[in-house]
């Protein structure tokens, strides 16, 4: 059954289904927000026998961050929504929350495991709506996300082990 103009937006995604892929985008978006701040204070404050290494690797990391913080703001606008834009709204949605003055490598990279588990969480949850809702923008999105940061779960889970 075709759908009437009215009840999709722009690009043909059902207003229902738009709304709730918003919210939850939206959702990810803060979480992506207090992760990449959390990261950077790793970068920052990262003392110790691995400074070097880590140094790197956390900017690395928030970098990354930062391009998917763009790009996930980019997909609720493309599906006619307001990505949420003060630190307010991040915490108020963020599940992962605000860590300060780490300065142990192990410490830091633990965070950064429960984060990436949150994080992979919500874009699966995202991915079976985006499937529901016949969004493949998102899908594609969440799928790359998922298949490149399940690889550096165990990259940074190997570092943990003795």
């Amino acid at each position: 059954m075709k759908k009437s103009n009215e009840m999709t937006n722009k690009i043909g995604i059902d207003n229902t289904g738009a709304k709730i892929l918003i919210e939850k985008l939206n959702k990810l978006l803060s979480n992506y927000q207090v992760f990449y701040q959390n990261t950077r204070g790793f970068h920052w404050n990262i003392r110790g026998e691995k400074f070097f290494e880590l140094h790197l690797k956390f900017e690395e990391l928030y970098t990354d961050l930062q391009l998917k913080i763009d790009e996930i703001a980019e997909r609720v606008l493309t599906l006619d929504g307001t990505p949420l834009h003060t630190f307010e709204k991040y915490l108020q949605f963020s599940e992962i929350k605000p860590v300060e003055n780490i300065s142990d490598g192990r410490t830091c990279i633990a965070s950064i495991l429960d984060s990436f588990k949150i994080i992979i969480t919500l874009q699966r949850e995202l991915l079976d709506l985006s499937e529901k809702y016949n969004d493949e923008g998102t899908n594609a999105l969440m799928s790359d996300y998922i298949r490149a940061q399940e690889k550096l779960v165990w990259m940074y889970s190997a570092y943990l082990k003795n």
